[in-house]
């Protein structure tokens, strides 16, 4: 993520959905968590939602400066010798005390759930804690996420294989 300097950020794919018990595990052990399967994401690349957590207060503070993305910044990927280039689109608000937000947050089609997917997705997802706490939210599930996720949503904009993409 060229815009907020980050880079070589390590994404461990897992089954299961966003911010469950094997997902923080994977967060508090300082990487992103991939979660896929029937209640997760697609892969890079893959049609669909690629979801992305990470920790932005605790561990490596991977996803510290992500709110600062913007739309239209982009998000590179390498995985099985290709690198993916997101763009990002727009930024969600996910409340983990709603099931309807929970299902538009890992929906196929970020957002709109039942839509079916056409195209590659991302989803990164954090924290907001500090937005909660300066309006007196202090609420946290029994992982210790807070109320609300902030999430930066890209679509696919080109895949390169690694070596062309290190060229240009």
């Amino acid at each position: 993520m060229p815009a907020i300097g980050l880079a070589g950020l390590a994404v461990v794919p897992y089954r299961g959905w966003t911010d469950d018990a094997p997902g923080t595990a994977i967060q508090d052990a300082g990487d992103a968590a991939s979660p896929h399967g029937p209640r997760g994401g697609t892969g890079p690349g893959g049609i669909g939602n690629y979801q992305v957590t990470a920790h932005r207060l605790s561990s490596t503070r991977a996803f510290e400066r992500l709110p600062e993305l913007r739309r239209g910044d982009v998000v590179h990927v390498e995985a099985g010798g290709v690198r993916y280039t997101y763009r990002v689109t727009t930024t969600r608000e996910t409340s983990f005390r709603s099931a309807s937000s929970l299902r538009a947050q890992r929906a196929p089609v970020p957002g709109r759930p039942g839509e079916r997917a056409t195209r590659p997705m991302i989803t990164l997802s954090t924290c907001a804690t500090p937005e909660d706490h300066a309006v007196g939210n202090y609420w946290s599930d029994r992982f210790g996420n807070p109320e609300h996720r902030i999430d930066k949503v890209g679509v696919l904009v080109r895949s390169r294989p690694l070596a062309r993409a290190a060229r240009g």
